[in-house]
């Protein structure tokens, strides 16, 4: 996973580096090489940097361009660079013997071209100088340990840049030396980690008292320890021969047998790099034979603890260190040379593990380097065609699911449907839907995998979910599979939990031929769901459970409410359907028609008009079908008095053809009689020869319709047989109401032969005195009239030639005498002025005379209204039985005739003329003699 090369020389360096040997060869110039004799290395803060046998501390930075100063006269021994300041630890001689001083260099500020060194201070345990053995700083600048090879460590605490600020104190004494050193920081808690040759321990040096943990019997040699990033969870590292130990600040925690003897142990990006040899040697020699060991090769392996392979392992030939930077990884060895690791991206390193089908590993890598979910699917995808090639289905179906959400499920079907692997793709559908993520083509492919398979258990653990949250197929695709499946108690089930109230009847009706469930389950339903499923499902269940059914549907259409496990909710307000839509549900079943539409009259008299109806219809067709006389009697009375109860006023002529359809007679004399059709019920008797129910229907209804009378004439004229009781009868209601003209009387009763003159004998000779006396009566009148008028003709004629004298001596209002002035009318009044101007309401009227005369008037004033009504007048003649009377009293009321009236206005009252008083007392003596 990591690409090495040699880094070159920078473009237009001439390859000489400071104090390096120029290389024989023009090839060997373009590669970088280091000063020789450098003993330590580190890197932080964009450089490399390099101590040597000579003082000198050199810098690398990312141009190539390598810069150095002195920093001690002898040698450097130990660095450490800060990776967050731009400070710089270093152990190093200035004199000869042991005599380790330990400088800090600010590389921000410069001291006559080199760095500044902020603090110079000799590293000494005790009383005596001892060799210093391992440096580390602690990133706050507050922290310094250094371990010596007496087994002694020392704490700089305070700011390690300044003498005055910073204490030091011995932290650690023991028989051992001291191989390595790290800083933990957690929180607020520091901690320090101690290695020796024998031991690891682990100090909190944050608080007081600075308390010690002893981690493990096991050191490491020297540059065989290291802290791990965040992914490791900071743990300390300790590299021995046999394994690889990883420590928290408590406990030790997992360990690694990579085999070898360790050389170096060092942290990159979660990544653990071991150079190590194969010769196994102690740790203690480490600080005895190094040099005598110098030429041996040596083998770099790269380990992702995590995911448990070996990233790069490489041969090379005494390595001087391994450092870090600029995102790379940088081997120094002895030759001066700087080979560089390059870390090969994601991707290219799952296709390098996809040939090697090591798809667990890619797997595992790609969650490391928290690739995203969709690259995730496509490894998954990899690795399940691989597995499913090699014929590993259960495994590829595993990792088929793993894509779920990403890949097509379509393309994971496909293949498990040629591979007839029916439990592989049932676990992968189970799974889908699981997720919510199936479509109703899925459930019908799951169901179908359980139905072949038999497999009940699993079916009804995947149907029976305790919510509806919970469900994650389509119900109504479910319920069709296991109906077309046979699985009639799992669809029923669904059905019901999920309110697929038609499925559920469907399967019920259907399928399991169970009505009698089917009826109670809808007696649960809701009122709407319950109206509608009976509309559906009647006619099934009314012919296989008639009482039942019509007892759930008398309760539907008065007062209905839901049965909850056998009791109706009384609570609940009730509902009722139209009564008159379930009538078509009875078609073949009479007997329950019968019982429905009487308990719906009884229970509900404002039922639909249909349902009397239907009624009506069922009771005539049994009493037109029943043979029993009693049983015909009762229906008989039935329909009469379903009849007679009122209900059929609107459809009086639906009754009348339903009467006459089944020939019921009293049924339909009844109607006839309640819409005064008179004509019916007499042409009815006739056509029965009902003689006597003739005159009868006369006799009642004749006051409404006299024709009736002269039809009856005529129908008993018409007859051949002895008549004569029927005729004398007619005759004489005839005569007493005056009915018809004698003459019609006798030519109507001439067309029948056994009618003969005696039968009228007594008609005519009465009907001929009646005439006699009405004649003498008019010459009579006539003669008074004439009288009458010769009377008045006289009277006009002298007011009209002859002087009015007025003889009144009293007043006729107060009766007192009269006085002038005085006022005098033609007919005879007089009046004190003061009387007549007092009680008069107009000055042309006598106050006496008016009511009368205004009633005449009000007379004339009507017939000159009525004069123009031609069409009252032509229905009178047409109606009336004597039309000369009717004529003679429009032309009394002087229809024929035009008159004119002639009223004076008040302020002519003198001077009108003689005529229209004259006009005005013919008027009121005419109406004093009528």
């Amino acid at each position: 996973f990591f690409d090495k090369e040699l880094v070159k020389e920078p473009l237009g360096n001439d390859g000489a580096a400071p104090g390096a040997t120029p290389a024989s060869g023009s090839a060997a110039s373009k590669f970088l090489c280091l000063p020789p004799g450098i003993t330590v290395c580190d890197s932080g803060r964009g450089s490399l940097v390099f101590g040597d046998m000579e003082g000198q501390i050199w810098f690398l930075p990312r141009s190539l361009q390598l810069t150095g100063f002195q920093a001690y006269k002898l040698r450097v021994t130990h660095l450490y660079q800060l990776k967050q300041h731009n400070i710089l630890a270093s152990v190093g001689e200035d004199e000869e013997g042991i005599n380790p001083l330990v400088k800090i260099w600010n590389l921000e500020k410069r001291d006559g071209g080199n760095p500044l060194c902020t603090r110079i201070f000799p590293a000494i345990p005790g009383t005596e100088p001892t060799v210093v053995s391992c440096l580390t700083v602690h990133e706050n600048l507050n922290f310094m340990a250094i371990g010596f090879t007496d087994g002694s460590v020392t704490l700089n605490k305070g700011d390690i840049t300044r003498d005055r600020h910073s204490k030091t104190q011995i932290l650690h004494k023991g028989n051992y030396p001291v191989t390595g050193l790290a800083f933990r920081q957690a929180g607020k808690t520091t901690h320090l980690f101690v290695v020796t040759t024998e031991n690891v321990q682990s100090y909190i040096v944050s608080g007081k008292d600075y308390p010690r943990v002893e981690l493990d019997t096991h050191g490491c040699g020297l540059r065989c320890s290291a802290l791990s990033d965040p992914s490791q969870d900071l743990q300390f590292i300790v590299a021995g021969d046999e394994c690889v130990y990883l420590y928290q600040p408590d406990e030790r925690g997992p360990c690694f047998a990579f085999e070898g003897h360790k050389l170096i142990a060092h942290w990159f990006r979660g990544y653990l790099v071991i150079v190590s040899r194969d010769r196994k040697v102690s740790p203690k020699s480490e600080f005895t034979s190094r040099d005598s060991q110098s030429s041996d090769k040596q083998i770099l392996n790269i380990y992702d603890l995590c995911n448990k392979f070996i990233a790069y392992s490489a041969v090379f030939e005494d390595v001087v260190d391994v450092l870090a930077e600029w995102g790379s990884l940088y081997v120094l060895t002895r030759d001066g040379r700087v080979h560089a690791l390059q870390e090969k991206d994601t991707q290219t390193k799952l296709e390098m593990l996809f040939k090697k089908n090591l798809f667990e590993m890619a797997i595992n890598l790609a969650k490391s380097q928290h690739l995203d979910s969709d690259g995730l699917a496509q490894i998954f995808m990899q690795y399940g065609d691989h597995l499913y090639s090699k014929g590993n289905h259960d495994g590829a179906v595993q990792q088929y699911i793993r894509t779920i959400g990403k890949l097509e499920p379509s393309y994971v079907i496909r293949k498990f449907l040629d591979a007839q692997r029916i439990h592989n793709l049932t676990a992968y559908l189970q799974t889908l839907h699981r997720q919510s993520l199936a479509n109703a083509d899925h459930t019908t492919l799951l169901l179908n995998c359980y139905t072949k398979l038999k497999d009940s258990s699993k079916l009804e653990e995947f149907i029976k979910t305790k919510s509806e949250s919970e469900v994650h197929f389509d119900v109504e695709t479910a319920i069709k599979v296991l109906r077309q499946a046979g699985y009639y108690s799992h669809a029923l089930y669904l059905a019901e939990n999920h309110a697929h109230h038609e499925w559920y009847l469907k399967i019920q009706l259907e399928d399991i031929k169970n009505y009698q469930e089917a009826l109670r389950y809808i007696g649960k339903l809701p009122f709407e769901q319950a109206e509608s499923n009976m509309k559906r499902y009647g006619k099934i269940l009314m012919h296989h459970i008639p009482e039942q059914t019509t007892q759930l549907l008398k309760g539907l259409c008065t007062d209905y409410r839901p049965s909850l496990e056998g009791h109706s909710d009384k609570e609940a307000p009730g509902c009722r359907a139209n009564s008159e839509e379930f009538i078509p549900i009875f078609a073949n079943n009479p007997r329950e028609l019968k019982a429905f539409l009487e308990h719906m009259s009884e229970v509900q008299p404002d039922s639909p008009q249909g349902i009397y109806d239907t009624l009506l219809e069922l009771r005539l067709q049994n009493w037109a079908h029943e043979k029993d006389p009693q049983v015909k009697e009762k229906l008989h009375a039935e329909a009469i008095s379903l009849l007679k109860s009122g209900r059929f006023c609107d459809v009086f002529d639906k009754a009348l053809v339903l009467c006459q359809m089944h020939d019921f007679q009293d049924g339909v004399l009844y109607l006839y009689e309640q819409g005064k059709l008179f004509q019916q019920i007499m042409h009815y008797h006739m056509q029965h020869e009902q003689y006597r129910q003739v005159i009868t229907v006369c006799e009642r209804h004749g006051e409404q319709d006299p024709s009736l009378w002269e039809q009856a004439l005529s129908y008993f004229a018409r007859k051949e047989e002895d008549c004569k009781e029927y005729v004398a009868a007619v005759l004489k209601h005839i005569e007493n109401k005056n009915l018809m003209p004698p003459l019609l009387v006798v030519q109507t009763l001439a067309h029948n032969s056994t009618a003969t003159l005696s039968v009228i004998r007594d008609y005519l000779v009465q009907k001929l005195q009646k005439q006699s006396q009405q004649i003498a009566q008019d010459e009579l009148r006539v003669r008074r009239y004439r009288e009458e008028t010769t009377r008045i003709r006289q009277e006009i004629q002298e007011l009209k030639a002859s002087p009015k004298i007025f003889q009144k001596t009293k007043c006729s209002i107060c009766n007192s005498a009269l006085e002038l002035p005085s006022v005098h009318f033609l007919c005879g009044h007089s009046f004190h002025q003061h009387c007549f101007e007092s009680y008069s309401e107009s000055d042309a009227d006598c106050p006496t005379c008016l009511p009368e005369n205004r009633k005449v008037m009000d007379m004339i004033r009507a017939q000159e209204q009525k004069r123009d009504l031609h069409d009252q007048f032509q229905h009178q003649l047409k109606c009336s039985n004597d039309s000369f009377s009717v004529i003679a009293d429009y032309f009394g009321r002087g229809v024929f005739n035009k008159l004119t009236l002639l009223t004076d206005p008040p302020t002519a009252r003198l001077t009108s003329s003689l005529e229209a008083g004259l006009q005005r007392d013919l008027l009121m003596h005419s109406r004093r003699g009528t």
